[in-house]
């Protein structure tokens, strides 16, 4: 008797260590396989992407997204400057990526969202919320008291749209006054004009009015000053006043940055930023990459398919932002990539939409299905041998 019930404990601990050991090699197995995917993007991403994570991550288990949001010129610098590795960089303009980091740091690009210039306010608490209309805004923005902001445009491409808007209203309102009474006497950015195109320069130091005008390095910087009452009206993209819940004016297409009907007049607008480089005024367009120093590459090249992909479009539609439909893919665009892309030699003219199919999810498969048919396994073989053990002693 004293035999079997030693025999039956070794046996109970002898499974307990197995379960033991095969939990903790499983966990350590899964430790070991997580992969972080490096995203550096535009702070008017910060949302979609967030949701791209979330959805990305069910389906991949082992990969951890670490996004890092800044403006999209201090995005890519965080790259091409700084030294930090990125597996996924995604700007705000899409030029930026052939401009700042070819041939060295990236040789591809695709164009996959769209977006506009809007004025967003607080409702409660902005000065004269109930009478800005998209005929008024800049009488409003003139008046004493009322204060405005937009982000810093030698980081932000949302920084030098602003200061464009502000110019191209002055062509569309044929008030001259408006770049002048706005920009020129609150900041140090100055503009000149010749043969009907101007010139804006925005120098390092801006040297903003603070009680008329607060600049931030990225746009989205700019929106807890707005939600708290700190900043009456700011230029915001539409999908992030949308985001945030904001009413906005909705400011006319000649100069919201958004038709592609009017980039003739858009083009009319320069900024030359303090790195030197010029933008010229055209409809913002979004765009993504995978750079070349990433560590993740097939994993980075695996979340710009999801992004610019069915489930990426949904997610783009559903926060207020308008998905390229399909995305325009330039320069040495991966294989992998290619069947969702119209490449730029292509002819074709790219439309947005906001109305993509819904794509099927697929479920990750639960973990632990073999460590449970083990213990199974284990059990049924001490039931035999205890049963072996009952049957030698009934019949001794």
């Amino acid at each position: 008797m004293e035999r079997r019930k030693i025999l039956a404990l070794g046996i109970v601990i002898a499974i307990l260590a197995f379960i033991s050991g095969a939990t903790f090699y499983t966990h350590l197995v899964e430790v070991q396989e997580v992969q972080a995917l490096k995203v550096f993007h535009a702070g008017s991403l910060t949302v979609p992407f967030e949701e791209a994570e979330r959805q990305f991550e069910v389906l991949h288990p082992n990969v951890d997204v670490q996004r890092e949001s800044h403006g999209s010129v201090e995005a890519i610098r965080q790259i091409t400057e700084v030294g930090k590795i990125g597996d996924v960089l995604g700007s705000a303009d899409y030029a930026l990526i052939p401009s700042m980091m070819y041939p060295e740091f990236a040789d591809w690009c695709v164009r996959f969202a769209t977006n506009d210039i809007v004025l967003a306010y607080n409702s409660e608490m902005s000065h004269y919320a109930d009478e800005i209309t998209p005929e008024n805004w800049y009488e409003i923005l003139r008046r004493d008291g009322v204060t405005f902001g937009f982000s810093n445009p030698n980081l932000d491409p949302c920084g030098y749209r602003s200061v464009m808007v502000c110019q191209l209203a002055g062509l569309h309102y044929n008030d001259t006054q408006i770049f002048e009474d706005l920009i020129l006497k609150n900041t140090a950015i100055t503009i000149s004009e010749e043969n009907g195109t101007y010139s804006i320069v925005t120098p390092e130091q801006l040297k903003p009015k603070t009680e008329k005008v607060t600049i931030k390095p990225k746009e989205v910087d700019l929106t807890a000053l707005v939600e708290a009452g700190g900043l009456d009206y700011y230029f915001i993209y539409r999908s992030v006043a949308a985001q945030h819940g904001l009413p906005f004016v909705d400011l006319p297409g000649e100069i919201d940055l958004s038709k592609v009907e009017y980039a003739d007049i858009y083009k009319k607008v320069r900024v030359q930023t303090a790195d030197g480089n010029t933008k010229t005024g055209k409809p913002i367009v979004y765009g993504i990459t995978v750079p070349k120093n990433a560590e993740n590459p097939e994993l980075g090249r695996e979340f710009v398919k999801f992004v610019i992909g069915e489930s990426g479009q949904k997610i783009f539609a559903d926060k207020g932002q308008s998905p390229i439909v399909p995305p325009v893919g330039s320069g040495n665009v991966p294989e992998e990539l290619k069947s969702l892309v119209q490449l730029e030699s292509e002819e074709h003219t790219p439309t947005p939409s906001t109305t993509p199919a819904s794509p099927s999810t697929p479920t990750p498969e639960e973990p632990g299905f073999e460590i449970t048919c083990a213990i199974a396994g284990l059990l049924g073989i001490a039931y035999l041998i205890l049963g072996r053990e009952r049957g030698k002693g009934e019949k001794e």
